[in-house]
């Protein structure tokens, strides 16, 4: 059973998807820092800096001057804008990481094109020509 699971371990497609899943940890938390740092502060700037996350409402009615406030309060909140947030963030971050695997494939792809190849040299007849020369050689005689 332990030569079983030795042999498990050492297949290549379990060694490739845990090299795949601590890239893409590293590469979450590049994502995360593109769209935070870089691409959020910029969509601020045209969108007048609106920040959707305060956007709430308490399911028992009651008035809260915050967020924060009415949770910590024990309120109900139904928190729509940390779900819209949520998914701006998810459709910045999806738009991203689709843009980086276009890069990658067109990278991938012209590393795979084949070098400018020689054209083919004929080197003398082919051997369909040999056999129409001796069929007509033996049409004639």
């Amino acid at each position: 059973m332990i030569q079983e699971f030795k042999d498990f371990i050492a297949k290549g497609n379990v060694m490739d998807m845990a090299v795949g899943i601590i890239v893409g940890a590293a590469f979450t938390a590049i994502v995360t820092s593109l769209v935070g740092d870089l691409i959020n502060p910029i969509i601020a700037l045209f969108t007048g800096g609106i920040d959707f996350s305060g956007w709430f409402y308490t399911l028992d009615g009651s008035e809260h001057a915050s967020l924060a406030v009415a949770q910590e309060a024990g309120a109900a909140v139904f928190a729509i804008g940390n779900f819209i947030m949520a998914v701006i963030n998810f459709l910045i971050i999806a738009f991203v990481v689709f843009l980086l695997v276009k890069m990658v494939n067109r990278i991938k792809a012209s590393a795979e094109k084949p070098e400018d190849v020689a054209p083919e040299v004929k080197s003398g007849p082919s051997e369909l020509d040999v056999l129409l020369e001796i069929r007509d050689a033996l049409k004639k005689g």
